[in-house]
């Protein structure tokens, strides 16, 4: 194995000194929070409720979780949600799939939106990027699972919603250094203040590693702005803005033999062209909200994204920007039905986004050793795509025990190419629609016992095509391509057990998804989107967390995560080829998550959690499939008070500490091309540790 660039010698000393020089006396003699399970209120449905309340399954990593890690990626976090898989083959190359959906996506996450602050993070084509979205500057994460709410449009996958931190206090600064194995170091900086009508902060933050691979160093900045400003006693204006320059080298995926002699390696041509992605990425909107009086409240956010990538490849070089404006708009009518309490929220959400794209070749094995040079333009395009989703939702109280709630969204995609430049004489510009899908959804749920609830719910979802499906590699169009519909079918039970020590959740689904988008590979790295008939996801998902106090010194959170699927083709003919029948590629068909945290008086923190991840078939054939695995992450943190003013944590961890080998990301379907074996395996990285130091004013 490669050594660390930053020796475990040096990161121990770093680690010692920051403990033993600041275990000052802390501030209090009792654990944090000695009451029983929270109330935790969701803010991304339809009004905000609480957890248990809501017909749907919807997961919350709140502030306290998000810290419970080396700050990085948020993978770690997300895979311990039931149902939720993060696929890391490197910092810059993940993919997330809810109860299998998005799976068969190369490189990227699609078929789940997702957004920031009430902002789209997902593009108008689909692809969805959250972790530029800083762990530092994030205050809690909520996941819906599959088509779950009318109000954000109709994704197969779901919805994942971040709201980042506001300054709660009239003045408050803080910073941060993370260093690690491999390389990584981590810095943070953020102040805001608050005043009686408005508040205001910023953060930067920048990330490196050298990772543990060939070709794999990586490095990203971003300063995140946000503000709020009440105009009067019945309007307030919000403001958020974040901006992202990273570059990240690409290390490529492994045949089966280097992937277990070599894991850290990078594939001879990835490395031989010096092949990496880098971007500038601008997320920005402001939001207006009024309320018109008791009943009638309204907001709406208008909003920008742009970004402009350079990915040189072994095969080209993509050269692309997108530059994308929109707006969202919801109206809420609180009222009453027979004296019960209701909501109605009406509205529409718009994007515009135009997409310039193009290939350039790389001459790289011309001139070895300089990594890639351009050569000639190979393919050209503009794409303006146009999304436009309606959607009412209504939620009403039946009884005391009894809510409903009952959404329509429709859906309309359309864009316009222009071809700018071809390899022959076939000119597709022209304009192309998908009609409009209307989407219905109903959720019940019964309060069967005080604590205790049953829901049920039957949603339809609609997920369009990509750019990078439309295109194929000469840069013509798919005009064959029709979107992934489906219907989801979920029940499930929410409950509180030994007075609110206890919480348990369990959700029992069943998805039939027609139209399937699958990815058919026609060379080394290369892709083009077909449909490939049907498929049904069915799974149970479990959910249990507790708190056991232990005196006056100690409490233990306990928890278990775990989900269990059957996800199959049942109809995929792909040519001479019939999979009916086969597991879906890609998907693990099991995850499991068991961990504690532990909290003693005087402000120490110790966490651990086992992650097991099953089997994943890797074609759509079965004929291979990787290893399940199991890792294990320790965390071991210091806080306490400084002169009244400051917070001082000290934090260290150890990721993988069982030096598990495994893959962290698998390349569905990949093929040997010129007598070669596929490359299927993004390897994990293994055994690494860390340390931090933070300090709040």
């Amino acid at each position: 194995m490669k050594a660390d660039a930053l020796p475990l010698l040096k990161i121990a000393a770093i680690c010692i000194s920051i403990f033993a020089g600041k275990a000052l006396q802390a501030q209090g003699s009792a654990y944090r929070d000695t009451a029983g399970i929270p109330e935790v209120v969701i803010r991304g449905t339809l009004k905000k409720d609480t957890l248990r309340r809501v017909p749907a399954s919807v997961a919350v990593l709140d502030a306290e979780l998000l810290r419970q890690n080396d700050g990085t990626v948020i993978t770690s976090l997300i895979n311990q949600v039931p149902g939720v898989y993060m696929q890391q083959g490197a910092l810059n190359t993940n993919r997330i799939t809810v109860r299998g959906i998005g799976a068969r996506s190369q490189y990227s996450t699609n078929r789940v939106k997702a957004y920031v602050d009430g902002i789209p993070v997902s593009t108008a084509a689909g692809t969805t990027v959250i972790e530029d979205i800083d762990l530092e500057v994030t205050e809690s994460v909520e996941i819906l699972k599959g088509p779950a709410s009318s109000i954000y449009g109709t994704g197969l996958g779901g919805v994942i919603n971040l709201f980042t931190k506001k300054s709660e206090r009239p003045a408050a600064a803080s910073a941060g250094i993370t260093v690690g194995s491999f390389g990584l170091v981590k810095q943070s900086l953020s102040a805001g203040m608050r005043g009686e009508h408005a508040d205001v902060r910023a953060a930067y933050q920048r990330l490196r590693s050298d990772g543990f691979r060939e070709n794999m160093a990586y490095d990203r900045e971003s300063l995140t702005l946000n503000g709020g400003y009440r105009i009067g006693e019945k309007t307030d204006l919000r403001a958020s803005a974040i901006l992202t320059r990273m570059k990240g080298f690409i290390p490529s995926s492994l045949n089966e033999t280097d992937f277990n002699l070599r894991p850290d390696k990078a594939d001879e041509n990835w490395n031989a062209a010096a092949g990496f992605e880098s971007y500038d990425r601008l997320i920005a909107g402001i939001t207006l909200s009024h309320r018109f009086n008791a009943a009638w409240h309204g907001e709406t956010t208008f909003f920008t994204h742009i970004a402009d990538s350079y990915e040189p490849r072994p095969f080209d070089i993509l050269d692309e920007s997108r530059t994308g404006f929109g707006s969202r708009t919801l109206i809420h009518n609180m009222h009453r039905i027979g004296g019960r309490a209701a909501q109605l929220t009406v509205g529409g959400e718009y994007i515009g986004e135009h997409y310039r794209g193009g290939t350039i070749e790389n001459r790289y094995r011309e001139f070895p050793g300089r990594g890639s040079i351009p050569g000639e333009v190979l393919t050209g395009n503009r794409q303006q795509r146009d999304n436009l989703n309606l959607f009412a939702q209504h939620g009403t109280e039946l009884s005391e025990r009894w809510h409903f709630e009952v959404g329509l969204n429709l859906n309309s995609t359309a864009y316009s190419l222009e071809d700018l430049f071809a390899t022959d004489s076939l000119d597709q510009s022209g304009n192309y629609r998908y009609g409009a899908v209307l989407s219905p959804r109903a959720g019940l749920s019964f309060e069967a016992a005080r604590g205790r609830v049953l829901y049920a719910t039957v949603s339809h979802g609609f997920s369009a095509p990509g750019v990078e499906e439309t295109l194929t590699p000469s840069g013509e169009v798919n005009t064959d391509l029709r979107p992934e519909t489906g219907v989801n079918y979920e029940t499930g039970i929410k409950a509180e057990w030994l007075n609110k020590r206890l919480y348990t959740e369990a959700a029992l689904y069943t998805a039939d998804i027609r139209n399937l988008l699958v990815a058919r590979r026609i060379g080394d790295d290369r892709f083009i989107g077909i449909n490939a008939g049907a498929v049904r996801h069915t799974g149970v998902e479990i959910y249990v967390s507790g708190k056991i106090p232990a005196g006056k010194m100690w409490l233990f959170r306990p928890y278990f995560t775990g989900s269990l699927h059957r996800f199959r083709f049942t109809d995929f003919i792909d040519g001479d080829a019939n999979y009916s029948g086969n597991p879906v590629t890609g998907v693990p068909d099991r995850t499991a998550n068991l961990g504690i945290e532990i909290e003693r008086s005087g402000g120490w923190h110790f966490r651990v959690n086992a992650l097991h991840v099953g089997a994943i078939p890797l074609n759509d054939a079965n004929t291979a499939q990787s290893a399940p695995y199991t890792l294990i992450n320790l965390r071991l943190a210091y806080e306490t008070k400084l002169f009244q003013k400051y917070v001082l944590t000290a934090e260290a961890g150890i990721n993988n500490a069982a030096d598990t080998h495994y893959a962290a990301s698998i390349l569905p379907n990949a093929q040997g091309f010129g007598g070669n074996a596929p490359r299927y395996f993004y390897p994990g990285e293994p055994r690494s540790f860390w340390c931090g130091l933070r300090v709040v004013f």
